[in-house]
């Protein structure tokens, strides 16, 4: 065997370890290095350049470095995809460098597992964690609500009872099975109350993520209309805004500059602002002895919703309150008023095409706290409930009702948003029935709730409470409601 043919052999048995995704095996390596030997030692006994049929000392050479380098380049390859378990057939059948390589990879990981930081830790579910999930999910299914996506393994815990998700928790902990499965339900639940408080015990772990899907899910669905034209707001703690915070405006208008003139100095008018403060309410549910033993499985669901359910109508009902009982605001003026704001018709009407029209033309001749112009731009209707399909014929028909002359009805696909709420009509009573326009916020706002940190969803811990025999909890939200502006929003009376 000539040198030419030796390199060829070393050839043939990286390609068939390349192709078949491997290194070289103990043979195939002994091989390769005894070619290698027999190569080396014909270089050095015949210096002279080898005849045409073998090829030139040089042609030998490169061919070895190639086979060596691309050896070399395979092997690096896959120690680098095997490092990120990532099969490496794909790169060491093509001509990518080990550098491009790993650059794809890298393009791969951030694409596929999200962005790859510098001493990051990546923090994947633990099969703990993936049990939780799974039996909270097992309890919502049993309760006949949806959690969203289902956990893997959900089915299994839809058929199973408290008593028995109990025990599967506490035999995961570690706790003889046998022994807990001799236990009466009454036993079993002092058994659990001395892990109540356990930061790390998986049955109250369960029960505080069961319950925390029902309060989220629940409050979205909570049929309320005070969000749909009030403004959202967030403070970072309860003390009120500080006093010194004011509206700046009032710099007049732009003053025309001559060729090398100079620019006047302003100083700019300011309006002293509302005070915005925020109040902590909220109440205990618990999970008694008795229903634990009835398993009684609806309590998750129930309870929490309830409190949930009260915790938002409670804003509901406090928002509208501020529109029918026209508190004094940070001025000291009523919300509402003719002189002072502006923003009160003077005689109570029924919504109709006339009162309508005449609260939009009120809204439109508003000025800002230094007496300029401002573009009121009316967004909301706000009316008690009684009037939705009035309203309907004022803004679907494009004659005027009742015109003999056919005459065209302005306010016909007017872009107003008619917003109903009962509480308008029970705050207010056998009297009259108010109704509101509100304009876009962007122009002016009107009411404002605030919460804490943006936190929407009541907030509950599991709580210690004397004398209670169960399981407790605390449920609560932290919010406040202020009139920022008078200038959004208009109000008529009503009638009777």
């Amino acid at each position: 065997m000539n040198i030419k043919e030796m390199i060829a052999r070393q050839s043939a048995i990286t390609a068939l370890a390349r192709s078949e995704n491997r290194d070289l095996t103990e043979d195939e390596t002994r091989e390769f290095n005894e070619l290698q030997a027999k190569i080396d030692a014909a270089k050095a006994a015949s210096p002279a350049p080898a005849s045409a049929a073998t090829g030139t000392e040089g042609d030998d050479d490169a061919v070895r470095q190639a086979v060596a380098a691309e050896r070399q380049r395979v092997n690096d390859i896959t120690n680098l995809c095997r490092t990120f378990n990532i099969d490496p057939k794909s790169y060491t059948e093509s001509d990518i460098s080990v550098d491009d390589c790993r650059k794809a990879i890298l393009d791969t990981l951030a694409k596929d597992r999200g962005p790859i930081n510098a001493g990051s830790i990546q923090v994947t579910e633990s099969g703990e964690d993936k049990f939780r999930a799974a039996a909270s999910d097992g309890l919502l299914l049993r309760m006949g609500r949806e959690p969203g996506k289902v956990a893997d393994g959900a089915e299994e815990f839809r058929g199973m009872g408290l008593r028995d998700l109990a025990i599967e928790c506490l035999t995961r902990s570690g706790e003889n099975a046998n022994t807990l499965l001799r236990m009466s339900k009454d036993d079993l639940f002092s058994r659990l109350c001395r892990d109540f408080y356990n930061p790390t015990a998986a049955f109250p772990a369960i029960l505080d993520q069961t319950i925390r899907k029902t309060i989220v899910e629940e409050y979205r669905k909570v049929p309320t209309t005070f969000q749909a034209w009030t403004t959202k707001g967030s403070v970072t703690d309860f003390k009120p805004t500080p006093d010194h915070s004011y509206l700046l405006g009032g710099v007049g208008d732009f003053e025309l500059v001559p060729e090398n003139g100079e620019l006047k100095n302003s100083a700019p008018a300011t309006h002293l602002l509302p005070q915005r403060k925020i109040d902590t309410y909220g109440k205990q549910f618990s999970m008694s002895r008795q229903a634990f033993i009835d398993d009684d499985i609806g309590f998750l669901s129930e309870v929490p919703a309830a409190y949930t359910r009260a915790a938002k109508r409670t804003i509901d009902k406090a928002v509208y309150k501020v529109l029918v009982t026209n508190p004094a605001i940070y001025d000291g003026v009523a919300l509402f008023d003719k002189t002072n704001h502006k923003n009160l018709i003077d005689t109570g009407a029924a919504p109709s095409q006339a009162t309508i029209q005449d609260i939009i033309l009120l809204a439109q001749g508003q000025t800002d706290p230094f007496g300029e112009p401002i573009y009121e731009v009316p967004k909301f209707l706000v009316v008690p409930m009684g009037f939705e399909f009035v309203l309907a014929v004022i803004f679907k028909s494009a004659q005027v009702t009742g015109s003999s002359n056919n005459d065209i009805n302005p306010l016909y696909n007017y872009p107003l948003q008619v917003v109903q709420s009962p509480w308008i009509n029970a705050l207010a009573g056998s009297g009259a029935k108010p109704w509101f326009m509100v304009t876009d916020p962007s122009s002016s706002k009107s009411i404002q709730v605030d919460y804490l940190n943006g936190q929407e969803t009541p907030t509950f811990r599991r709580m210690e409470a004397p004398g209670v025999l169960g399981f407790t909890w605390d449920i609560w939200l932290d919010w406040g409601i202020t009139a920022v502006d008078y200038r959004g929003i208009y109000k008529n009376p009503g009638q009777a």
